[in-house]
């Protein structure tokens, strides 16, 4: 399965992410979270905490290398098929069982970057998503930059965490559009940060057309888990409800 997931900054898409990755890491099944969030913090969302991972958008000799050109010159060559399939196994790090991949964000500007950091982060989330055989779940910033036409087709779910407010909600609609348009098909909304039935009652209310899978609730023991370099999925009741929320997505499916 390939799950991308999406939503306004601070949502819980990392939390999200996460939990579903330990999830299916329980049951003994190849997972690869790839983090292409530029803020970056699935890793200590699992409990990594150290500073060391640098993003593959980031790692200057590797992309020069791949796409045969020097960055940062004016009017060069570079190659638009670099090699990509090996990068997921000799810079992914294995956390308890999930194997972790921080690519980073895309480059924006005038009508997309049609960038050599861009090219190969495109064709290295293609590759994932085409050609391996394995759990995917990628942690996105909030839009769909990172994917394209030619992947939409191997994204079996896009998943848009909203949490109780009008700003979030709206930003939701967006990505849904934005999403549909490249022909992902199935599109569904997690409820975060509920504290009670009105939170969970808006999210109804407003988003009438994507379907919801479920709704997770605030919890302290999310910040404090933040605060002290734990992972995530030490939260039993918010894995219980991401469990909850992983089975309707399966059921659906």
């Amino acid at each position: 399965m390939k799950i991308a997931i999406s939503g306004k900054g601070g949502v819980g898409k990392t939390t999200l992410s996460a939990i579903l990755g330990y999830l299916y890491s329980q049951e003994k099944k190849n997972v690869l979270l790839v983090d292409a969030d530029p803020t970056g913090n699935l890793a200590s969302a699992l409990g990594y905490t150290k500073s060391n991972i640098i993003p593959i958008s980031q790692m200057k000799e590797l992309i020069e290398e791949r796409t045969e050109t020097k960055l940062n010159t004016f009017g060069g060559f570079f190659k638009l098929n670099p090699k990509v399939e090996d990068i997921s196994e000799k810079f992914s790090i294995d956390l308890q069982g999930i194997r972790l991949l921080v690519i980073g964000g895309i480059k924006k500007g005038g009508g997309g970057c049609a960038c050599p950091e861009n090219v190969l982060i495109k064709n290295l989330i293609a590759h994932l998503m085409v050609k391996k055989d394995e759990i995917l779940i990628m942690d996105m910033e909030a839009g769909i930059e990172h994917l394209g036409r030619a992947t939409a087709k191997s994204v079996d779910a896009m998943i848009i965490v909203v949490e109780p407010g009008m700003r979030s909600i709206n930003i939701a609609y967006q990505i849904n559009r934005l999403a549909a348009d490249i022909g992902i098909e199935k599109i569904f909304v997690v409820g975060n940060k509920i504290r009670d039935t009105a939170d969970s009652n808006l999210i109804k209310d407003k988003i009438t057309d994507i379907p919801v899978l479920g709704f997770v609730s605030f919890n302290d023991g999310l910040i404090k888990a933040d605060m002290e370099g734990m992972p995530v999925f030490n939260n039993e009741k918010v894995v219980a409800e991401v469990c909850s929320i992983k089975r309707r997505l399966e059921e659906i499916m």
